[in-house]
C-alpha cells in the first residue's frame, strides 16, 4: 500500500530552486578557474630537427619565424650571408622575439630586450640568451635542429 505524499509548499520549492541556482553558479564559477589552474595533460612533442625553409628564400638581413615542434623558432640570414637559427621564444616571459633589420638585432617587443646575432642578451630584462640551433643545408632545404 502507497503512502500519500505530502504537497511541497512554495516556501520549500523556493528554497531548493535557490539552493540548486547557487550550486550551479559556484560549479560555473569555479570550473574555469580550476581548468586555468591546472596544466593539460598533453605531452610536448619532441622535435630534433625540421626544415626552416628553402636555400634562397631568405635575402640578406632578414628573418623568418618557423615552427620547431610546437614552438616557434627565428632563422636569420645576417648582413654578411651566414644563416643563423634560434628559439624565437624570449627568455624574460616567453614572448616570440622579432628580428631588427634596420639595426641587426632580435628584439623582444614585449620589454624591449634586445639579443645579438649569436643570442647573446644586449640590453633589457631577459635574463639568459636565447636557445641557438644548428643550420646545416641538405639539397635544396635549410634544416634547423637542436645543439647537441
Amino acid at each position: 500500500m502507497m503512502c500519500p505524499r505530502e504537497p511541497i509548499s512554495r516556501r520549500q520549492f523556493l528554497w531548493g530552486a535557490l539552493k540548486a541556482g547557487v550550486l550551479a553558479f559556484c560549479g560555473a564559477a569555479l570550473y574555469p578557474i580550476l581548468r586555468y589552474l591546472t596544466p593539460p595533460r598533453g605531452s610536448e612533442a619532441s622535435v630534433s630537427s625540421t626544415v626552416a625553409g628553402k636555400v634562397g628564400e631568405l635575402a640578406a638581413n632578414s628573418a623568418k619565424i618557423f615552427r620547431f615542434g610546437n614552438r616557434p623558432g627565428l632563422l636569420v640570414n645576417t648582413p654578411d650571408g651566414q644563416l643563423k637559427a634560434f628559439s624565437a621564444v624570449c627568455t624574460h616571459l616567453n614572448c616570440t622575439v622579432q628580428y631588427g633589420a634596420e639595426n641587426s638585432v632580435i628584439w623582444c617587443a614585449c620589454h624591449n630586450g634586445k639579443f645579438d646575432l649569436n643570442g647573446q642578451v644586449i640590453s633589457g630584462p631577459p635574463p639568459r640568451p636565447l636557445e641557438a640551433y644548428q643550420v646545416n643545408i641538405r639539397g635544396e632545404d635549410i634544416v634547423v635542429s637542436k645543439a647537441s
